[in-house]
């Protein structure tokens, strides 16, 4: 075995348990608008940040570099509100719950106090997938190493000629979404990646809600083409839907090892580069690596840059020991947690949810081209034949969503409705 795969059978197997007691982790990112449609005002957001230090008792974890708080938390439930990348766009992280009802009433406290002083200064949260104003806002990173990394990464695209890419690198700064973390275990990982792999298309459908007015993309989720075709997407094993259903364990690091490093820290300087596959970064012999400042300077591949390995495809097999499920747009508010819902019944349900699969009626008619379904489904019009064949499998997949909620029997069926209501079940 390469010593690649090595490192990231180590980053990611690590703290996957036999048998997890099934936790739920929630994160919600959100974009705060001003509500007369003008830039957001990001000292109103800096401010919302050192007010809710005493409001909601939470302790400051991280400061910006001008001393701002940007992420607090709470030493209790540990949930964390913070910046998620840019000033515009605040983060709910939840620690882990054994319920969503658990969640639901945090976040409802924290949506009063934050709405009420926002409102001081006519801005709100609103549920949508891409910040409504990102044409008039400044889209800086906040002022935190990462984050600036981050940015001048995505920058490099600017000087890749003849490239598919896009030409909004600022997008970190805008597009928001909602992800839910489900504990695995190492004999059902696999089989949980690979079903809901196979799902993208229903969601693409259930779930879009970033269309882009700044291109004529037929797409109700930009997001997937800011991703796709961005620096993070160079590599399309490290981006978006996987390509393939894995075999086995081996099959799926194989995969793993095609996506991308593209960042290392040395002596404590965060350095960015152009992505190189895990596969060959220990044998590239040095690289030209940019500092924050601008700097260029060599840097020598080591081991140690595997623990700072992250890919972001929409399975994503986390280093907790979780199943991360990365491809959901910011919900309107109304239905924040129907996505959270949605995944943890298929979760609890996952052998009927294979066995369903296996023969589902779907894929005969529009094949198994997984990365394709998504796209094909976001679209904004379907034809007839479309719109009837995605609205029989949703239903379908809503079904059995909700006789694995049943079995929880946790009354968190309720999360369901809405989608149960736009398919008319």
């Amino acid at each position: 075995m390469s010593r690649s795969i090595d490192l990231l059978k180590h980053r990611y197997l690590k703290n996957i348990k036999e048998n997890p007691e099934l936790f739920v982790g929630i994160e919600l990112e959100y974009p705060v608008v001003n509500l007369e449609g003008n830039t957001a005002d990001v000292e109103v957001i800096k401010e919302l940040f050192r007010y809710l230090v005493s409001a909601l008792d939470f302790d400051v974890e991280k400061v910006d570099d001008f001393g701002n708080p940007i992420q607090l938390v709470d030493p209790i439930s540990q949930d964390a509100i913070l910046f998620e990348v840019s000033y515009t766009t605040i983060e709910f992280a939840f620690g882990k719950v054994k319920e969503i009802q658990e969640v639901e009433n945090r976040f409802n406290n924290y949506m009063n106090v934050i709405q009420r002083k926002l409102s001081e200064s006519n801005h709100a949260i609103v549920g949508c997938g891409i910040h409504p104003n990102w044409d008039k806002n400044e889209n800086c990173p906040v002022a935190y190493p990462r984050y600036r990394m981050l940015m001048d990464y995505l920058n490099l695209s600017r000087n890749v000629t003849k490239s598919e890419l896009h030409h909004f690198p600022e997008y970190g700064a805008f597009i928001c979404g909602s992800q839910v973390q489900l504990d695995v275990s190492k004999s059902n990982y696999l089989r949980v990646i690979n079903a809901f792999t196979q799902i993208e298309g229903p969601k693409a459908y259930l779930f879009a809600n970033s269309e882009f007015s700044g291109e004529d993309w037929d797409t109700k989720i930009a997001r997937d083409i800011f991703w796709e075709e961005s620096m993070h997407g160079i590599y399309p094993e490290n981006v978006g839907v996987n390509s393939r259903l894995f075999k086995d364990e081996d099959d799926f690091f194989d995969y793993l090892d095609h996506s991308a490093i593209f960042t290392a820290e040395r002596d404590g300087q965060t350095y960015y580069f152009y992505p190189i596959q895990a596969s060959k970064y220990l044998t590239t012999p040095e690289i030209q690596a940019y500092a924050l400042n601008g700097d260029v300077i060599l840097i020598y591949p080591q081991e140690k840059d595997f623990e700072t390995h992250r890919s972001y495809q929409y399975q994503d097999l986390t280093t907790r020991g979780t199943v991360e499920f990365r491809s959901v747009c910011t919900q309107p508010l109304e239905r924040t947690f129907a996505s959270a819902a949605f995944h943890l019944g298929l979760l609890v349900n996952l052998d009927k949810l294979v066995a369903y699969l296996e023969t589902a009626p779907f894929f005969k008619k529009f094949g198994c081209d997984y990365k394709f379904l998504r796209r094909q489904f976001s679209k904004k019009k379907l034809t007839d034949q479309e719109e009837t064949a995605i609205i029989e499998f949703s239903k379908d997949l809503l079904l059995l969503a909700e006789e694995g909620l049943v079995m929880r029997n946790k009354q968190e069926m309720i999360y369901l409705e809405p989608l149960k209501k736009e398919l008319s079940l």
